[in-house]
């Protein structure tokens, strides 16, 4: 657009003055932004005028946040996801056994972007008869699946890419009995449809040679979750596992969130297995949270039986901060929440970083950090959802999904027994072109979100199957 076509437009909406941060074009300057029907439409040093105008003045624009695992699915979470700053929410890890299903229930009116994987973990739940609700509890996590149960897995997993699918999550700490012949069945698909598999591999160096070895064997695109709560100690080792792999030509990306704790669920296989039978001292890393206490025999028995989220104390500061500012890793939440409780991961991970890794302890810069969570979680999933070039990005043409916050300011405030808290700094969110936080406050009554779902293969879909597929 010419200067003259541009001082004459009339924009849906300007954002005016603020620093301008893109880590595609490594942009970062004072520009104004013109919106127009859901995208930008220009970024320029020029004045232009808008029906509705925000003053970014002091402020840095940056391109909406984008969650590549995040548990809570739910107009609840996606507030808490939009006061800190993100526009895009996706489920990937344990996905859903019903993708068609899961989008139906959303498809009414959300308030930021969402979209989810098609989960080995559900879907196994689901062949397997398990009684689970969030993870497998019974057959889906114990029992070995029959060479028959191994094909309608995989065939379900393949309806679920055909039905849109953003990619395939995976959790081996979470299906113990499944064998590699089951995994690499799941693999194999993944290598096939060059779906990426988004994996939370089972715990330590072993585990992440699992996962490179099954990847490397099949072709298959891999994303490793978490690789701060699956490393620990291993952190830099695993680290340089991944970037060797990357040197050697896969297609291996990782993930980590900013906090020592890590949050699941208290009957889950992963739980079960480590502190069922571990010394009792080492119960004590794990807190219930809506009291704070630290577990002990007695208790780890009781709230089993209850079930809930249960918190675990196992990393270290030095180690998240290690993944964290690694040039490896992709910001993501791993939020959870249920009944009300939950990690404070689901309200200020993004701020936390913002706060704590750039501005008190810069040991990221600016760019590197909005790249981590904007520009490398788009590229991700880009070649699978091609829908995700639009985003991740300020450039005309974008969608017109953007986070704008006082980097003076911007921090987490929520804690263990506060895992609700929003936090501070976040001042704007646009989520294809309206607003849904103003001034750092919710904004009611406005539901922009959009599905975020790969292409959909007509031929690979329920209604040419006969296989029906429910989450348990």
């Amino acid at each position: 657009m010419c200067p003259e076509s541009t001082a004459n437009a009339i924009y849906d909406r300007v954002i005016l003055g603020g620093r301008v941060i893109d880590p595609e074009s490594n942009l970062d300057a004072v520009r104004n932004i013109g919106l127009l029907d859901g995208r930008i439409a220009v970024i320029t040093t020029q004045a232009i005028h808008g029906r509705d105008t925000i003053d970014a003045r002091g402020l840095v624009v940056a391109p909406g946040f984008i969650d590549l695992h995040a548990h809570g699915q739910t107009p609840e979470t996606y507030r808490f996801y939009s006061l800190d700053g993100v526009t895009t929410t996706l489920e990937l890890e344990l996905g859903t056994s019903d993708v068609d299903a899961w989008y139906r229930e959303r498809s009414a009116a959300q308030l930021i972007n969402y979209g989810v994987s098609i989960g080995h973990i559900k879907v196994r739940m689901a062949v397997m008869h398990d009684p689970g609700t969030f993870m497998p509890v019974g057959e889906g996590a114990y029992r070995v699946a029959s060479p028959a149960q191994i094909g309608e897995i995989a065939e379900r997993i393949e309806i679920g890419l055909g039905e849109g699918a953003v990619d395939i999550g995976a959790g081996f700490p979470y299906t113990p009995a499944a064998t590699r012949d089951e995994l690499l069945a799941v693999f194999t698909i993944a290598a096939k449809t060059k779906t990426p598999v988004h994996l939370h591999i089972t715990p330590g160096v072993a585990g992440l040679k699992e996962a490179l070895s099954l990847a490397s064997e099949t072709n298959a695109p891999l994303h490793v979750v978490h690789i701060n709560s699956s490393a620990l100690a291993e952190t830099p080792v695993m680290l340089e596992m991944i970037r060797d792999a990357r040197a050697r030509g896969h297609d291996v990306t990782t993930e980590a969130y900013p906090y020592a704790a890590g949050m699941t669920e208290i009957q889950s296989a992963t739980i079960q297995d480590i502190y069922k039978s571990a010394p009792d001292e080492r119960l004590g890393d794990l807190e219930w949270p809506s009291t704070g206490e630290r577990l002990n025999r007695e208790t780890f028995q009781r709230y089993g039986r209850i079930g809930g989220p249960i918190v675990v104390h196992t990393n270290t500061e030095q180690m998240v901060a290690a993944a964290i500012t690694s040039p490896l890793t992709i910001i993501a939440s791993d939020a959870y929440w249920q009944n009300g409780t939950g990690h404070p991961r689901t309200t200020g991970t993004f701020s936390r970083v913002l706060g704590r890794y750039v501005r008190e302890t810069h040991s990221l810069s600016l760019m590197e950090a909005i790249s981590k969570m904007t520009l490398m979680p788009a590229q991700r999933l880009e070649a699978r959802v091609p829908a995700m070039r639009h985003k991740g990005r300020l450039r005309a043409g974008a969608d017109a999904d953007i986070t704008i916050f006082d980097p003076a300011t911007v921090v987490d405030r929520s804690t263990y027994r506060e895992p609700s808290l929003s936090p501070i700094g976040i001042q704007h969110v646009i989520v294809n072109g309206v607003s849904v936080v103003a001034n750092a406050r919710a904004v009611e009554g406005v539901a922009p979100g959009r599905a975020v779902r790969a292409p959909i293969d007509q031929r690979r879909t329920r209604g040419t199957s006969p296989v029906q597929v429910s989450d348990p």
